[in-house]
């Protein structure tokens, strides 16, 4: 009948297209991967990286977590979990995480000098990914946080092609802009099959200190409407708040240094509630 032949057709597309692709090797020592991703840049993706690292280990001191900065380009874990230093080397030639609030860390920015720019072709920069993917003793990990480059280029592609991940979380804020992209890394990550837990509304609202009027600058509800749009959850809105921004450039992230805040409650319960069921 025509129907088999068309499923005939597709699995034998699907089997071109999947040769030559790197096979799935997890981590060792790894037993959950969750990336956080955007399309965009300067949505905010990085602190949310960094504060659900240490919400995850907040919630239960019984799991270890590590954070891996996979931005070549634009290290910023560093300056938010307040760490400087070059990784030492186990006796197999391993780098050892730098280690900050209990959380294991390793960026690139751990390896050049602050002010030194990434000037890389994509060849070197997809080899200091699989380094930062394959030549790291991470010991013993729970959760692995991967804070991800803005866009759906070659580090999302080799990433996620490469190890098992449970679960994607995207980022955006209600701006039109913002949306359109971040509907592009969410179909990504479908494409390649890596199960997006949600979206993150960041930036949704502004409250003024002085009169507490609330004022939406980047538009309302915009990351809603998409995830109802593409059928996903939405972990949470996390406002527009001067305290978030003081506390990461200071590597203070809010969830260590103000834990009853408004905004670490949501925080906490919105991404606690879909975190990833363990592998069998």
């Amino acid at each position: 009948s025509s129907g088999s032949r068309d499923e005939i057709l597709r699995d034998k597309r699907a089997r071109v297209v999947s040769r030559g692709l790197p096979k799935q090797k997890p981590i060792e020592g790894v037993k959950q991967v969750v990336v956080v991703a955007s399309g965009k840049g300067g949505v905010g993706k990085s602190t949310t990286a960094v504060n659900i690292a240490l919400a995850l280990a907040a919630n239960d001191s019984t799991k270890e977590v590590g954070l891996l900065d996979a931005d070549i380009y634009g290290p910023s874990i560093p300056k938010m979990m307040n760490l400087k230093g070059i990784p030492e080397l186990t006796p197999k030639n391993l780098m050892r995480p730098l280690k900050n609030y209990g959380i294991a860390c390793m960026s690139m920015g751990f390896l050049v000098d602050e002010t030194a720019p990434i000037v890389w072709r994509g060849l070197m920069v997809m080899s200091a990914v699989e380094k930062l993917l394959r030549q790291v003793d991470w010991g013993q990990l729970d959760y692995l946080v991967i804070d991800m480059p803005p866009g759906t280029g070659d580090v999302q592609l080799s990433v996620s092609q490469n190890i098992p991940i449970a679960g994607a979380v995207i980022v955006s804020t209600p701006q039109d802009v913002a949306l359109l992209d971040a509907c592009k890394g969410a179909e990504m990550f479908r494409k390649v099959h890596v199960p997006v837990l949600g979206l993150v509304q960041n930036m949704s609202v502004f409250q003024c200190p002085k009169c507490k009027h609330e004022t939406h600058i980047f538009g309302a509800d915009g990351v809603r409407d998409l995830a109802k749009t593409l059928g996903l959850n939405v972990l949470g809105d996390i406002p527009l708040h001067v305290n978030i921004r003081e506390t990461c450039d200071s590597g203070q992230p809010v969830v260590i240094s103000q834990p009853q805040s408004d905004a670490v409650s949501l925080v906490h319960c919105a991404f606690n509630d879909r975190k990833p069921s363990p592998r069998s």
